[in-house]
């Protein structure tokens, strides 16, 4: 079977009636109520997205979340009551793309998932591998959404490759948190953690000395630029 969206969450009545709600909207949506659960759910069917509580009474979400990520790059928005910034780090950190506090808006959370779904989807229609060096030793590749360095393929996560895709595709000119947080996220009210956090990943990832970035740059009050000798 084939989902766009799983919710995970062990209160049986805010998952079963997010879930009914997003499939009213004709988004295929199911629900599981334990770690255990969605795990293998996930192994047998496709899903496109999940929505994923951080307390799920048997486990944890974060322990769910870095099992998926061995496996797949599909967003992964954490939703959960829990607010203290720890937490949303974390979330972010071990793979999460997004944190959503409880409670939340069935309107406004089905428009992020659909927002991200469309994007995520179109950027998969491309047929052929489109690589693009992005600096001398990396490329950016369009097809696998991943960076590749030398031979070997660096993973990215969907919000990360769409955040470097969209600083590059931007370069050399300097792009507010605001612009970021419509044009990458598709919603004005993200955490300004949840962008810091994104960046220092890519930075990670691309920069020989992340702390001092000769490419993603930090344009204090602003934003941040991706900076080539183009």
């Amino acid at each position: 079977m084939e989902y766009k969206c799983l919710v995970v969450d062990d209160d049986i009545d805010i998952a079963k009636t997010t879930a009914e709600y997003f499939n009213i909207f004709d988004l295929p949506t199911t629900y599981a109520t334990s770690s255990e659960e969605a795990l293998a759910f996930i192994k047998k069917n496709k899903v496109s997205l999940i929505l994923l509580d951080i307390n799920l009474g048997d486990s944890s979400g974060f322990e769910v979340c870095k099992k998926v990520r061995k496996e797949s790059n599909i967003p992964i928005f954490f939703i959960s009551a829990r607010t203290s910034d720890d937490d949303v780090l974390t979330a972010l950190n071990i793979g999460g793309d997004d944190y959503i506090k409880k409670p939340y808006t069935l309107s406004i959370l089905l428009a992020k998932v659909k927002a991200v779904l469309k994007r995520y989807e179109s950027q998969n229609k491309v047929e052929n591998s489109t690589c693009v060096k992005i600096t001398p030793a990396i490329s950016l590749d369009y097809n696998y959404h991943q960076l590749i360095k030398g031979n070997e393929p660096i993973k990215l996560k969907e919000m990360e490759f769409r955040l470097l895709s969209y600083l590059y595709e931007n370069k050399n000119r300097v792009i507010s948190k605001d612009e970021l947080f419509s044009s990458v996220w598709n919603d004005n009210f993200v955490g300004e953690g949840t962008l810091t956090v994104h960046i220092r990943h890519l930075r990670e990832k691309i920069e020989d000395t992340p702390n001092d970035p000769k490419y993603i740059k930090t344009v204090w009050g602003i934003g941040y630029v991706f900076e080539t000798l183009e």
